[in-house]
């Protein structure tokens, strides 16, 4: 399972033209969903997700974690990141778990987080997105389990 996990001063999630799911502070988390993924990997994956300490201190150190800091998650599929790129000029998608078991997953972590703290806001899984935010630093990181 990959999250790649940027800070935000805000971010949301449009389908259709209606946004669907918007925080403020935050992290965006897209969310790719590999063959052998599972719930504990997903268990472990937000774990480190709202425990990551990315957040600047009093200091100005990233030193504090989403947790401390009361922010927001916005949780996106996004089953490209899964591919392989490695080689050749079109991405390989034979590693990502089939649709069923990666909306399975994808809800799971949803409903995880949401039972773990809020604000949790989601996208659509498999829908055609349009994803807006601010990233603030930037600060980007690609977590995986």
């Amino acid at each position: 399972m990959k999250g790649l996990i940027q800070r935000v001063s805000q971010a949301s999630v449009e389908v259709e033209g209606n946004t669907i799911g918007a925080i403020d502070q935050g992290l965006l988390v897209l969310l790719g969903v590999e063959k052998n993924d599972d719930e504990a990997r997903a268990d472990k994956l937000l774990h480190r997700i709202t425990h990551y300490r990315i957040f600047n201190d009093d200091n100005g150190k990233m030193n504090r974690s989403l947790l401390e800091v009361g922010g927001g998650l916005l949780i996106v599929s996004q089953f490209t990141l899964v591919a392989d790129t490695r080689k050749g000029l079109r991405p390989g998608f034979s590693g990502g778990a089939s649709a069923g078991s990666g909306e399975a997953l994808y809800q799971y972590f949803v409903n995880t987080a949401r039972a773990a703290m809020s604000p949790v806001a989601c996208g659509q899984f498999g829908a055609d997105m349009k994803v807006a935010l601010t990233n603030d630093g930037p600060v980007t990181f690609l977590l995986e389990t």
